[in-house]
């Protein structure tokens, strides 16, 4: 009776092990889709939950093919130690990551290593409104130090830098092609932010700040025109705000609360 209990537990084990290390790959396409909610999802998925590779992007709501929103295709590896309460995940992707990007720590802190990531902006139209009427141009980095992320009560928070750089950015809706180009740095502590938004060049200039408190974004800041550029300026700046005078020039207030 006991070698024959002995034969099923292990033939129970095997299966379960052998279920474990074929997971389809497909199982994290809904890890991504169910964090993200619903905003991002994977495409062409292949290999396995450990090791496999797809791209990410967007399906018009939430059906319907995924269109990319990166160049290239993501590849990442797990290691079973997760299955331990250890997670190890390395994810690369040199047409979109400058370095392979590794998170490591356990269920309840982990902590994302330093990278650089390509945003082609003509691709995050996908988003919806209102990208997809501004119709952004340009080169955008993201790029972060270590960001440290923590769990608790069910909650996620963030510890660390990260940083937006605009690079000659233009819209369908002006004329003026660059219209700058522009840096937004957040400051993460936990479940708060700051949010700096600077100009490195016009001709259309932004500037502003603003803090997240409790799940809440608030920004105060303001655009106008350099000299000369008004007038070509004035449809695209009147769509982002009203318009108000700031000492001796008029600008558009930016403001969200």
């Amino acid at each position: 009776m006991f070698k024959r209990l002995s034969w099923i537990v292990a033939a129970f084990v095997s299966v379960l092990v052998t279920v474990m290390l074929f997971l389809p790959a497909s199982w994290l396409g809904l890890v991504v889709e169910k964090q993200s909610r619903g905003r991002l999802s994977l495409g062409d998925i292949q290999g396995t939950f450990w090791q496999g590779s797809a791209f990410v992007g967007v399906a018009a709501d939430g059906r319907g093919p995924v269109t990319p929103l990166f160049p290239g295709r993501f590849q990442w590896h797990i290691s079973p130690m997760i299955l331990l309460g250890q997670i190890r995940l390395e994810l690369e992707n040199p047409a979109s990551l400058n370095v392979p990007v590794r998170l490591a720590g356990n269920f309840s802190q982990w902590q994302l290593s330093p990278a650089v990531l390509l945003l082609p902006p003509e691709r995050l139209e996908g988003l919806g409104a209102p990208l997809n009427t501004i119709g952004p141009s340009g080169i955008l980095h993201l790029s972060w130090n270590d960001l440290l992320f923590s769990r608790a009560n069910g909650q996620v928070s963030v510890t660390g830098h990260v940083q937006l750089e605009m690079a000659e950015m233009a819209s369908r809706l002006s004329p003026i092609k660059p219209l700058g180009s522009y840096q937004m740095g957040f400051d993460l502590r936990g479940t708060e932010a700051d949010m700096q938004l600077s100009t490195m060049k016009g001709p259309m200039m932004l500037e502003g700040a603003g803090k997240m408190l409790s799940g809440r974004f608030q920004f105060s800041g303001k655009a106008w025109a350099q000299a000369g550029q008004e007038a070509k300026l004035a449809n695209l700046l009147n769509l982002l705000g009203q318009r108000r005078s700031d000492g001796d020039k008029d600008v558009i207030a930016l403001e969200f609360k």
